[in-house]
C-alpha cells in the first residue's frame, strides 16, 4: 500500500446540500453519492464561499476569498489573468509538490487562468458521459506514483436552462438558447414524466411538492429584487411560473441530479475494478446549490441556504468514519488544507480554510471554529452555528438576521426580535472582524 492515498476530487455543478438519498431526500436515488457517505463523512453545514460557479471554483482551486481578486460574479470581463503568485500557489501545484501528478478534466470556469496554469494536466474537455469515461480509463491506468484527479461534473446545472427557455428576454438569454442544444435535450430528457403515468397521477404521486419556505421571505431585502432586474427571465420565472411549473421544476432538478449520479457511479466503479479503492480518499462535492422554488426562486446567488449550502463528503474506506454526520460549519476555502493535509504537503500559510481530516476521521478540530465568511454580487454574509448575518451594499432591509434554529426556512428577518439580540451583536462583530464595519458601528461613532 502506497503511503499517501490516491485522490478523487469530485465536482458537480449547482447542486444543493439537500440533493441527495442520504440527506434524506425521498424525492431522488443517488446510491453512488450515497455509497460515499456510507463510507465517509458527511458535513451537513458546507457552504459555498460564493453560491455561483466562477467565484466559488475560484475558491475550490485557490483556498482564497474571490474578492481577493475583484471577483464577486460570474462577470470577468475585467479580469484578463490572476497573479503568478495566485496560480503557482493553486491547488495543482500544490498536489505536484507532493509528489502527485494532478490530472483535471470537465468544466472549468474559472477566472484568468486555466487548470494548466494551476499545475494540473487537463484530460478531458468533456463535461458528462465522455468525461466519466476518461476517468474511468485514467484511472485504470498504471502509475509508479500516487494520483490526484479532479472530475468536475456539469449536472444538475442543466436546470438553469428551464427558467430561460420559458422567458427569454434578451438577446444574451436567446443566445443562451441557440448554443445550448445538449443542455435543452438533457433538460426534455429530465422533464418527461415516468412512461404510462397519467399528467393527474403524476403530479399527486410522483412529482415533488412545493417547499414549506416557497412563498418570498417577509422584509426581504430590496438587493434580491434590484439583483432580478438583472436577469428578466429569473423575475419572470418568481412572477409567472404557476405551482405546477414550480414542482415540474424540482422533477427535472432530480432527475438531473440521477443522470449525474450516474456518471459518477462509472468512475467509482473503475476504482473498485482496478483494486484501488481501499487506497484512494474520495472528496465529493459542489460549487454551490440551486433554490429549487424555495423563495420563488431557481438559479443561484442569492444567500438562500438551497442556493448557499453544497454537499461536502469525505471518504476513504478503513480511514474515515463510517456514515458519520458531521454538522461543523465549513466552506469551499476548507478544501485546499484538507487536500494539503491529506497529501502531506503545507498548505500556504496566508489561507484562513482549515483541514477537515481531524473530523473527517473522528477526531477534533484543534480549534473551535466561530463563523465563516460567504460573500456575493450583492452583499456579504457570516455563518456560525446557529444564525447568518447579512449585510445587502444597497437598499432597504440590508441588514440580515436569520435564526437557523427556529426558522430553518429562513421566512422572516430576526433583526430585531429580542430573543436574538446576543446572537446579531456576536454575529456584527464578526462581520466586522472580517469584513469591516457595519452600520451599528457607524452609528456607535
Amino acid at each position: 500500500m502506497q503511503a499517501r492515498p490516491n485522490i478523487l476530487l469530485i465536482l458537480a455543478d449547482q447542486l444543493s446540500a439537500s440533493m441527495m438519498s442520504c440527506a434524506g431526500n425521498r424525492f431522488l436515488r443517488t446510491p453512488a453519492i450515497d455509497s460515499l457517505a456510507a463510507t465517509g463523512t458527511r458535513f451537513d453545514r458546507a457552504y459555498s464561499a460564493n453560491p455561483v460557479c466562477v467565484p466559488s471554483r475560484f475558491s475550490l482551486m485557490t483556498g482564497r476569498m474571490p474578492s481577493e481578486i475583484g471577483l464577486r460574479s460570474c462577470d470577468i470581463q475585467h479580469i484578463d489573468s490572476v497573479s503568478r503568485e495566485i496560480r503557482d500557489s493553486g491547488l495543482g501545484w500544490q498536489m505536484r509538490s507532493a509528489g502527485y501528478k494532478p490530472a483535471y478534466g470537465g468544466k472549468v470556469h474559472l477566472p484568468g487562468m486555466t487548470p494548466e496554469e494551476i499545475g494540473f494536466d487537463f484530460i478531458c474537455r468533456d463535461e458528462r458521459d465522455e468525461l466519466a469515461e476518461e476517468c474511468a480509463r485514467y484511472i485504470r491506468k498504471e502509475r509508479d506514483q500516487p494520483f490526484f484527479l479532479c472530475a468536475s461534473f456539469i449536472n444538475p446545472h442543466d436546470i438553469c436552462y428551464m427558467a430561460i427557455r420559458d422567458f427569454a428576454a434578451s438577446d444574451r438569454e436567446r443566445d443562451l438558447i441557440d448554443r445550448g442544444q445538449i443542455e435543452m435535450t438533457n433538460l426534455d430528457r429530465a422533464l418527461r414524466r415516468p412512461e404510462g403515468v397519467s399528467e393527474d397521477e403524476f403530479f399527486s404521486e410522483h412529482c415533488p411538492p412545493l417547499p414549506e419556505n416557497h412563498q418570498p421571505q417577509e422584509d426581504e431585502p430590496e438587493a434580491i429584487s434590484h439583483f432580478l432586474e438583472k436577469s428578466p427571465f429569473k423575475k419572470k420565472a418568481r412572477a409567472h411560473y404557476s405551482d405546477k411549473q414550480w414542482r415540474l421544476h424540482r422533477w427535472a432538478y432530480a432527475r438531473l441530479t440521477e443522470m449525474v449520479d450516474r456518471q459518477i457511479a462509472r468512475v467509482l466503479e473503475a476504482l473498485r475494478a482496478s483494486g484501488q479503492e481501499d487506497n484512494t480518499l474520495v472528496i465529493f462535492t459542489s460549487d454551490h446549490g440551486d433554490h429549487d422554488s424555495a423563495h420563488k426562486l431557481e438559479h443561484k446567488t442569492v444567500f438562500y441556504e438551497e442556493a448557499c449550502r453544497v454537499p461536502l463528503i469525505i471518504s476513504q474506506p478503513g480511514v474515515t468514519s463510517k456514515g458519520v454526520c458531521s454538522d461543523l460549519v465549513s466552506n469551499g476555502l476548507d478544501l485546499l488544507p484538507t487536500l494539503c493535509d491529506y497529501a502531506g504537503a503545507e498548505p500556504p500559510a496566508d489561507r484562513i480554510g482549515v483541514s477537515l481530516r481531524p473530523l473527517a476521521e473522528r477526531k477534533s478540530l484543534p480549534a473551535t471554529r466561530e463563523f465563516i465568511p460567504m460573500e456575493n454580487e450583492i452583499g456579504r454574509m457570516i455563518v456560525t452555528k446557529d444564525h447568518k448575518y447579512m449585510l445587502y451594499d444597497s437598499g432597504e432591509n440590508r441588514e440580515q438576521l436569520i435564526d437557523l434554529r427556529n426558522d430553518p426556512g429562513e421566512t422572516r428577518n430576526a433583526i430585531a426580535d429580542e430573543t436574538n439580540s446576543e446572537a446579531l451583536s456576536r454575529c456584527r462583530e464578526f462581520f466586522a472582524r472580517y469584513f469591516g464595519p457595519t452600520p451599528s458601528d457607524a452609528d456607535d461613532a
